[in-house]
C-alpha cells in the first residue's frame, strides 16, 4: 500500500470554497474554465511557434533562443513530475470527497505540484527571453491556467502555486544558463542543414 499525503489541512477550506463557487456559477463559465483547463496548454505551443517564427527575422542567435523554449518546458515538466513522485499528495477530490467539474483522477495520480501550472509558468518565463510581449501574454494565460485547475477541482491552491514556482524557477535557471551558449550553437547550426530554421529567407 502506497502512503499518500493529505493536503487538505493546508488550504482545504479555500479549495472547497472555490469548488462550491464553481457549482453555483453559470454553465457557460464552468464550460469555459473546463475547456481551458483541458486544452489551454495548446496555446503555449502556439505562442512558442510564433516566437520562433518572429525570431528568425532577428537572426540565428534569437532563433536558437526561441528553439530552446520547448526543451526548457519539457525539463520543467520533468522536474515537476519528479517532485510529484516524491511528495505523493492525494488529489483534493479524493481526500475531501467533493463533487467537482472535472472527473476525479484515480488514486496514484498525485496532486502536488500541478503539472499544468508548471508547464504554463515555464513557457511564460522562457518566452520572456524571446519576446517580452509574448512572455507577458503567456504569463496572463499561465495565471488563468493555474486558477482553472483549482476551479475544476483538480488541485488545491497550494498545488498550483507550487507548480508555478517550480516551472518559473526551472525555466529562469535553464534559459539563463543557455543564454551563454546560444551564439556558439547558432554558429554551428548555421553550417548545417538546419540553417533554414534559424534565418528567414531573404
Amino acid at each position: 500500500m502506497i502512503l499518500a499525503l493529505n493536503g487538505s489541512p493546508v488550504d482545504g477550506e479555500a479549495y472547497t470554497d472555490v469548488v462550491d463557487l464553481a457549482r453555483h456559477t453559470p454553465a457557460w463559465l464552468d464550460d469555459a474554465a473546463s475547456a481551458w483547463s483541458t486544452y489551454g496548454l495548446a496555446l503555449f505551443a502556439v505562442l512558442m511557434t510564433i516566437g520562433w517564427w518572429h525570431a528568425r527575422r532577428a537572426g540565428a542567435v534569437a532563433s536558437v533562443t526561441a528553439l530552446a523554449v520547448p526543451f526548457v518546458v519539457v525539463v520543467a515538466f520533468g522536474v515537476d513530475l519528479a517532485l510529484k513522485s516524491l511528495v505523493r499528495e492525494d488529489r483534493p477530490c479524493q481526500s475531501l470527497r467533493v463533487t467537482t467539474l472535472e472527473a476525479c483522477p484515480a488514486p496514484g495520480d498525485w496532486s502536488f505540484p500541478s503539472n499544468h501550472a508548471a508547464i504554463a509558468a515555464a513557457a511564460a518565463v522562457a518566452l520572456m527571453f524571446v519576446s517580452r510581449r509574448l512572455g507577458s501574454f503567456a504569463a496572463v494565460a499561465a495565471g488563468a491556467m493555474a486558477v482553472s485547475r483549482v476551479w475544476v477541482g483538480a488541485h488545491y491552491p497550494h498545488d498550483v502555486l507550487a507548480g508555478v514556482v517550480v516551472g518559473a524557477l526551472t525555466a529562469l535557471l535553464a534559459m539563463s544558463v543557455l543564454r551563454g551558449w546560444t551564439r556558439a550553437a547558432a554558429l554551428r547550426l548555421q553550417a548545417t542543414r538546419l540553417r533554414p530554421l534559424l534565418e528567414a529567407a531573404p
